[in-house]
């Protein structure tokens, strides 16, 4: 398709999709959500695409969202709206959904963080698998700064980091380092360059070559559900994905691997 805030390129068994409005410095308007949510929709139930890899143009990830796109959903506002059909609501609701969208994604997603990663690129960072950081970005919760809220990032940060640490971010407009990042288990790894990064992310993917894609989307979904269903619940539905994956291809393909010292075939 041919897409115009984002690029999309094929990597081996990985699907990188590039943040592209350098000149905004990757800000999102609702044409990049609206995007990016066509590609999430085609890789829900695809797993040919094993990681899906967000990244920015030109070293920086993302400074949240764009403030002319507000500006332009205020020209539109009718006094007498509804909620329901307040511009500003749904370019906000439609990011909320966008984000849900990755969070839930069956494929691994991987997080390049370098320059700006703000608001709505800070949470695209707290919903990742793999967050990588350089050590020189800038990420933070600026929106009450701009006397607004970061209503639909702040559920995602919480998960991520916890409520204490949320709270002075979101509350402070407090900027932090790729450093500090790693230290809140916002990101996983730092990098001191571009070529560190890139080299980091060529690991990760060696790593995650080694694992079944359904093992590994089952039990991303198992993961998900654990602070929401009741821990019976979740061992019930844990042990029939378990009793199902062990007769599934995949396990048979990994027994049998294993007693022949080969790589399964997802592997090679």
């Amino acid at each position: 398709m041919n897409y115009q805030t984002i690029q999309v390129t094929e990597l081996e068994f990985a699907l990188q999709v590039t943040l592209n409005r350098p000149q905004y410095r990757n800000a999102m308007n609702l044409q990049m959500v609206q995007e990016l949510r066509q590609v999430f929709a085609q890789l829900e139930n695809n797993l040919k695409y094993r990681a899906l890899i967000l990244r920015g143009a030109e070293h920086h990830f993302c400074a949240g969202g764009d403030i002319k796109d507000m500006a332009h959903a205020g020209s539109q506002m009718d006094s007498e709206s509804s909620p329901s059909s307040n511009p500003f609501y749904e370019l906000n609701r439609a990011f909320g959904t966008m984000i849900e969208q990755a969070n839930h994604l069956p494929q691994v997603v991987i997080c390049l963080l370098e320059g700006a990663v703000m608001g709505g690129g800070f949470g695209l960072a707290c919903i990742s698998d793999l967050a990588i950081a350089s050590r020189q970005c800038q990420m933070g919760l600026p929106e009450t700064t701009l006397g607004v809220i970061p209503a639909q990032i702040a559920p995602f940060v919480v998960q991520r980091i916890g409520l204490t640490q949320a709270r002075r971010l979101a509350l402070l407009g407090q900027r932090i380092s790729g450093e500090e990042a790693v230290n809140l288990g916002i990101a996983h790894t730092l990098c001191e360059t571009p070529a560190e990064m890139e080299q980091q992310l060529k690991h990760a993917l060696m790593d995650l070559k080694k694992c079944a894609p359904q093992a590994n989307a089952t039990t991303k979904a198992l993961l998900h559900r654990v602070n929401s269903d009741n821990i019976n619940t979740l061992l019930d539905q844990a042990a029939n994905d378990f009793a199902q994956a062990v007769v599934g291809p995949e396990a048979m393909e990994g027994t049998t691997a294993f007693l022949q010292k080969r790589h399964p075939q997802w592997a090679k």
